[in-house]
């Protein structure tokens, strides 16, 4: 039985972000171990993938000393446990673990890059994150893009030239359609929530899930709701995420739009996001940076118009004006101007979320993705 290790640097992102995909593996075949930092996510993702968990600290900033703390500790468990594949997900995640995987002989080391977090820093922070993506990809067999248009952006920087390859259509995870589709349960909890919301009959809500940190857009979107909700002021905003004021916090002007204004509700961290999607009639999702995110493909599964920023993986997703609508980044007037051209044209709106759902369904299947993944440890195992 080939042994698989998936790296992560948290465990929400082996709960949530790839979800499914150890249980899939160790159904198919393979002795799975799962490595991240610990945290209160742990016990509930054992339940969930059946597949033994490791914790190992590992930080989401640069922190050298604790960095290479980190790297002599998982390489000593990578020689304990002579993994076939180790197959690494997020920056910091990505750049240890490649480095111990290459350090304890393991002969198949890969790489899924789902977003770049340099892409909104700038000067010298800037070119040490582009060069730690280049040292994560050195030390890499291969390195999976989950978006063309990212592909494309890394080959014109030379970040992993030669061995990239984008999996499927994109993604990281696929969208499990079967989860994520309405049923009569789903309904009665969206209506219970309305309810708890104090949604008039008349009233839209409009969605964002996810971290609520300022390079998420949140900003922009708490401006433009603020103004949108003068000519609508039954709508509500809905916010499905928690913050992270030590990483990327909010002005202090945003923060008090977010606390204070009586028509924006914030929800929190929901680990089922599902009824909270099946009450909402758009996803607005102003991100500056992604990979592929997961969050639209959910979304847009649920029966939600998409409003998506023109970013990479997001603009691979929508085509603006046929699916739904995609805007700059960083521009609330134009954020408002479509949010209002969507709340103004109802039919519209209507059409775009059927469209969009059902292209998902058609190209994002996670089973799909699931089945080409493992095609592809299976070629790599055979060629050695």
């Amino acid at each position: 039985m080939p042994k698989l290790v998936r790296i992560t640097t948290v465990p929400v992102s082996l709960l949530v972000l790839l979800k499914g995909q150890m249980k899939f593996m160790s159904e198919n075949g393979f002795e799975v171990t799962m490595i991240s930092s610990p945290g209160e996510e742990v016990p509930k993702l054992l339940e969930q993938e059946k597949c033994v968990h490791i914790p190992v600290m590992l930080t989401r900033r640069i922190t050298p000393i604790q960095d290479l703390k980190s790297l002599i500790q998982l390489t000593r468990i990578l020689k304990k446990i002579k993994p076939d594949i180790v197959h690494t997900h997020t920056p910091k995640a990505g750049l240890i673990g490649m480095w111990a995987a290459k350090l304890a002989g393991v002969p198949i080391r890969l790489h899924t890059i789902a977003g770049l977090p340099w892409v909104e820093a700038s000067g010298m922070m800037r070119k040490v994150l582009i060069f730690v993506e280049k040292l994560t990809a050195f030390a890499a067999n291969a390195v999976f893009p989950n978006s063309f248009v990212q592909k494309e952006f890394m080959e014109s920087l030379n970040i992993a030239n030669g061995k990239m390859k984008v999996l499927g259509k994109g993604s990281s995870n696929g969208i499990n359609t079967d989860h994520f589709s309405i049923n009569d349960s789903i309904l009665q909890e969206a209506l219970n929530l309305k309810t708890q919301a104090k949604l008039s009959s008349n009233g839209w809500v409009w969605i964002f899930v996810g971290r609520i940190v300022k390079d998420k857009g949140i900003a922009e979107l708490l401006e433009a709701f603020t103004e949108l909700s003068q000519h609508f002021p039954e709508d509500q905003l809905w916010m499905v995420g928690a913050p992270e004021p030590d990483l990327d916090p909010l002005e202090e002007k945003h923060q008090l739009m977010l606390n204070n204004h009586p028509q924006i509700k914030c929800w929190g961290f929901k680990q089922d996001i599902r009824p909270y999607l099946a009450a909402a009639k758009v996803l607005v999702f102003p991100s500056y940076r992604e990979g592929f995110p997961n969050v639209p493909l959910q979304a847009g599964t649920m029966g939600c118009m998409l409003l998506l920023s023109d970013i990479n993986g997001c603009n691979e997703i929508v085509e603006n004006g046929i699916d739904g609508k995609l805007v700059p980044t960083k521009d609330s007037n134009l954020l408002l101007e479509a949010m209002m051209e969507s709340r103004m044209n109802p039919e519209e709106t209507n059409k775009f979320a059927k469209k969009i759902q059902q292209k998902i369904i058609e190209n994002y299947n996670q089973k799909t993705l699931w089945q080409i993944l493992l095609k592809e440890y299976e070629i790599r195992l055979k060629n050695g």
